[in-house]
């Protein structure tokens, strides 16, 4: 316990100050986060699985290059070119072709790459693009995550009885599901309302920010799916008493997906 407190010590006192900061401080870090949940993914896979080294490089090149896309930009612009991603699709596909052994890399080899590739990159970049639009907008997606799964644990350790997905995660529950949601819209509703937009309809907060609750636990469940399926309890040991990076930043994940999906209206 004191090793998880220290290690969520360490990461407030570097994560804040560079979330307040933002511009291109806070866009190396998100980008070196980038940079370490890739590595758990693939580290994951390669233990059933080695990709070839030069595939590997490339794909931290490209994790790196569309974590920084337009990192400067301070308004809330889909810039990507599909010329890129075509680029990426080509770069971890024609390989198959080369390569003497078949079974040394082929087309699982190739799809997992470039679906992490793209995952990770594109994810991360998000929290860039946010923060820059706007810090207040950040702060209320990571209080929706962070309350909700805080809220989670603590309801369904003292009155959680109903399993939720007990093949996937066998310790959430039901009840510890719904405390999480409501404690999670509740105070992120509060922070927009008095802090983003006191004039926008409160049904409409409310209705966006539950779904963006929902959304958080639904991450979680899906990278404790991953893990499920290549039988690890954590994606990495990087962070000392909390696991890897993608054990941190699970929902958030989810949550700046759903957010560039549900942004108009809010």
């Amino acid at each position: 316990m004191k090793q998880r407190i220290f290690s969520a010590l360490l990461i407030a006192l570097i994560g804040i100050p560079l979330l307040v900061i933002g511009k291109l401080p806070f866009a190396i870090f998100i980008t070196l986060l980038s940079i370490m949940s890739l590595y758990e993914l693939l580290h994951m896979r390669e233990e059933q699985k080695a990709f070839p080294f030069l595939l590997k490089m490339i794909a931290y090149l490209f994790v790196m290059f569309f974590s920084l896309l337009n990192y400067e930009k301070n308004v809330f612009s889909y810039l990507l070119d599909f010329r890129v991603i075509s680029f990426v699709i080509f770069v971890f596909l024609l390989p198959m072709i080369f390569v003497k052994k078949k079974e040394a890399y082929e087309i699982n080899d190739a799809l997992f790459l470039i679906g992490a590739t793209l995952f990770v990159g594109l994810a991360f970049n998000l929290a860039i693009l946010t923060r820059n639009y706007d810090l207040n907008y950040l702060i209320y997606l990571l209080l929706v995550t962070t309350v909700t799964d805080t809220m989670a644990l603590v309801t369904g350790m003292y009155i959680g009885e109903h399993k939720l997905c007990p093949n996937i995660s066998p310790k959430k529950t039901v009840e510890g599901f719904i405390g999480g949601v409501l404690m999670g819209t509740f105070v992120a509703v509060g922070f927009y309302n008095q802090v983003i937009n006191p004039a926008k309809p409160l049904v409409t907060v409310i209705a966006i920010t539950l779904i963006l609750s929902i959304v958080s636990q639904l991450g979680d469940l899906v990278f404790s799916s991953i893990k499920r399926t290549y039988k690890k309890k954590d994606f990495s040991n990087l962070i000392p008493g909390h696991g890897g990076v993608l054990d941190r930043m699970d929902s958030i994940i989810f949550v700046l997906l759903a957010f560039v999906l549900l942004m108009d209206i809010l």
